[in-house]
C-alpha cells in the first residue's frame, strides 16, 4: 500500500524500536495508537506529540485470551486503522551447560510474546482489515537472528525463526486480499531488549543506534519492501534468505517479493 498509512497501531511502543518508529510514522503524516504496559511512557508520548496525532492504550500482550476483546476496542474506536506494527518482544539469555538455571516459565512467556502473540493479533484483526475498502498492512518486527542464531539467546532466535516462516506463509495466503504482510529484520540495535544480556546501561550501547535503524527501515517501507533487513541482517539475508526464498517460490508457486 502507499506510504504513509492513515493510522498505525504500534504494539510495544514505550521504548526502543517501537517508540522511534511510532515517531517516524507521525513525521510521515500518519496518526498512531501506541500500546504498552508502562502508562507513564504512554502518557509522555501522547503529550509530546499531541492528542490530535497520537492516542494510547495500556495493554499487556502476554494476556493472549484478552486479545480478541482488545481488538474489538481498537477497531471500534479507530475505524480508520490501516496498519498494525507488532513490535512487542522479550529476550532470555540461556546457558544450557547449566540446566538448573533454565526457567521454563520465562521461556514460555518469551515464546508467547514473540510468536504466539503475533498469531493471536493476526487472527483478531484480519476480519476488520478484510472489510476495509482500502489496502491494509500487518507489520512485524522480526530479527536477523531468524535466519541464523547466536549462542546466548537460543529460544529468542527460535521464536524469530518461527515468526519468519509464519509470515512467509501467510503473506502468500493473503496475496489476493487487501492485506500486505511486512517483516522488519533488524540487526543488533541499542535498545532495552538486551537488558538481560548486557545490563541496563550496556543494552543501549549495543549494535547500531535505534534512530539509524529507524531511518533505514522507513526507507524500506517507503520503497514498498515486504522484507526489510538492515545492517548486519543484510548479509544474513543475502547469504541465507535469498536462496531459501528461491526454493520457497519454486516449491509453492509463491510470487517474488518487490
Amino acid at each position: 500500500m502507499p506510504y504513509p498509512y492513515t493510522k498505525v497501531l504500534v504494539l510495544g511502543a514505550t521504548s526502543g524500536i517501537g517508540r522511534v518508529l511510532a515517531e517516524r510514522f507521525i513525521a510521515a503524516g500518519s496518526k498512531v495508537v501506541v500500546v504498552g504496559r508502562r502508562q507513564e511512557r504512554l502518557d509522555e508520548f501522547v503529550k509530546n506529540h499531541g492528542s490530535n496525532k497520537a492516542s494510547a492504550l495500556n495493554f499487556d500482550l502476554n494476556k493472549l485470551d484478552a486479545i480478541p476483546s482488545f481488538a474489538e476496542v481498537v477497531t471500534r474506536d479507530h475505524p480508520d486503522l490501516d496498519c498494525i506494527l507488532y513490535n512487542s518482544g522479550t529476550q532470555e539469555k540461556l546457558d544450557f551447560t547449566k540446566p538448573e538455571t533454565i526457567d521454563l516459565a520465562a521461556i514460555q512467556q518469551e515464546i508467547n510474546l514473540n510468536y504466539v502473540g503475533i498469531i493471536a493479533i493476526t487472527k483478531a484483526f484480519l476480519p476488520f482489515f478484510f472489510k476495509q475498502k482500502t489496502d491494509t498492512t500487518l507489520m512485524f518486527t522480526s530479527s536477523g537472528l531468524a535466519m541464523a542464531p547466536n549462542l546466548d539467546t537460543p529460544t529468542y532466535c527460535a521464536s524469530k525463526a518461527a515468526m519468519h516462516h509464519f509470515l512467509m506463509a501467510i503473506r502468500e495466503q493473503l496475496r489476493s486480499t487487501n492485506v500486505s504482510v511486512v517483516e522488519l529484520l533488524p540487526p543488533l540495535v541499542g535498545t532495552e531488549l538486551h537488558v538481560r544480556v548486557a545490563g541496563e546501561e550496556g543494552s543501549l550501547k549495543m549494535g547500531i543506534p535505534v534512530d539509524e535503524y529507524a531511518d533505514k527501515t522507513i526507507e524500506g517501507i517507503k520503497a514498498g519492501k515486504l522484507e526489510i533487513p538492515v545492517g548486519t541482517s543484510v548479509e544474513r539475508y543475502e547469504a541465507i534468505e535469498v536462496p531459501r526464498r528461491e526454493y520457497f517460490e519454486k516449491r509453492t508457486g509463491a510470487k517474488a517479493l518487490p
